[in-house]
Parts: structure tokens; C-alpha cells; sequence
């Protein structure tokens, strides 16, 4: 049975969680959280509370065993772009792209 969560428009772009969430695709919860609390990484925070937030799902709503569960899939998404503008020289502007990103997590539980 598949567990899944999911952290929507979080501010942090997409490149920059894979980097994390690749680093816990398919291991075991407690050793995917071991990884994430050790990674330097901003995203490895926000990774985690995704990831607890799936194994709550599963406890809780699915009564499955949290020593069984491990990482079945893990992707970040790109989501929408903020748009805004940087004051320049003679009137003109630069534009930055505020990039946010969707975060799943899914969770199965091994036999």
C-alpha cells in the first residue's frame, strides 16, 4: 500500500531539492531521516518534514508498521515562477524569477 505526501509551492527551486531527494530514494525512513538531519543543505529540512509528514499519513490513516516503511518514490516538481523586477541604470529593469517547487513523497511498506 503507497503513502504519499505532498509539500506544495514551497519556496526553494526544484534543481536545489533533488539534489537532496535523490540523496534518500529507497532507503529505509529512519535512515532517510539520519541522512537529511547530516545533510548541510536548506532543503534537507524541508525534505524532512515531508517525509514525516508521510510517515504520520501512514500510522495514522493506514495503521502500517513505521520499522517497515521505506522510500518507494521521491521527486521534486517546478511550480509556479514569482515574477519581479530590479530597479537599474537609465530607467531600465532586470527581471528575477522567484522559483518554487512541489515536494513528494511516497511511502510503501516492505513484506
Amino acid at each position: 500500500m503507497e503513502v504519499k505526501a505532498v509539500a506544495k509551492t514551497v519556496r526553494i527551486t526544484a534543481r536545489k531539492v533533488r539534489l537532496v531527494v535523490d540523496l534518500i530514494r529507497g532507503k529505509e525512513v529512519g535512515e532517510a531521516i539520519s541522512i537529511l538531519r547530516l545533510t548541510p543543505k536548506r532543503a534537507s529540512a524541508i525534505v524532512e518534514k515531508v517525509v514525516k509528514s508521510a510517515i504520520a499519513n501512514a500510522v495514522n490513516n493506514h495503521k502500517l508498521d513505521q520499522n517497515k516503511l521505506f522510500i518507494k518514490k521521491a521527486f521534486a516538481d517546478e511550480s509556479v515562477t514569482m515574477k519581479r523586477y530590479l530597479p537599474r541604470a537609465k530607467g531600465s529593469a532586470n527581471s528575477l524569477l522567484k522559483r518554487t517547487s512541489h515536494i513528494t513523497i511516497v511511502l510503501d511498506e516492505k513484506e
